[in-house]
């Protein structure tokens, strides 16, 4: 087990098998030293644990934590391109989506779910740049989506 798979389990977490793509594209790509994950929906057991918009159907404390559902599916995603999760260097972008209701404005504070949970696991590594978007809608009615670039070191 890798050094951050052990961080993983002393969180209490597991490392998902990787989201299956709704559509055509890889759940990650490697280019260089450089690993891209396509969005990631908060996906547990190949389903969708809530739907709807945040700030009406969803709070944003259960958005905050559907964002670190995301952000673990998509370490899932660049392990199985990388093949270690201890090559991760470090997380250079987070991306965040939120399905928003009209008035909801809190879309960092949501997206903080996934930027807190790579702090958790990944230490410095962690640290990284980062957009919170709000959106009308993301695919299957999903409250989140994140995606995330990593950098691999050269080994």
């Amino acid at each position: 087990m890798s050094a951050v798979e052990e961080k993983l389990a002393e969180l209490g977490l597991t490392l998902p098998a990787v989201v299956p793509p709704l559509a055509a594209y890889q759940p990650a790509v490697q280019s260089g030293v450089y690993v891209y994950t396509s969005g990631q929906l908060p996906m547990v057991d190949g389903k969708l644990p809530v739907t709807g918009k945040v700030g009406a159907e969803v709070t944003a404390e259960e958005a905050k934590e559907l964002a670190r559902t995301c952000a673990l599916n998509a370490l899932a995603a660049v392990k199985s391109v990388a093949g270690d999760l201890d090559r991760v260097a470090r997380v250079v972008k987070v991306v965040g989506f939120v399905a928003s209701a009209s008035d909801f404005t809190g879309q960092p504070g949501v997206v903080n779910g996934a930027s807190e949970l790579l702090g958790e696991v990944l230490g410095d590594k962690g640290v990284h740049a980062r957009s919170a978007v709000g959106v009308a809608v993301l695919p299957l009615d999903a409250p989140v989506e994140v995606e995330i670039q990593v950098e691999l070191t050269h080994a």
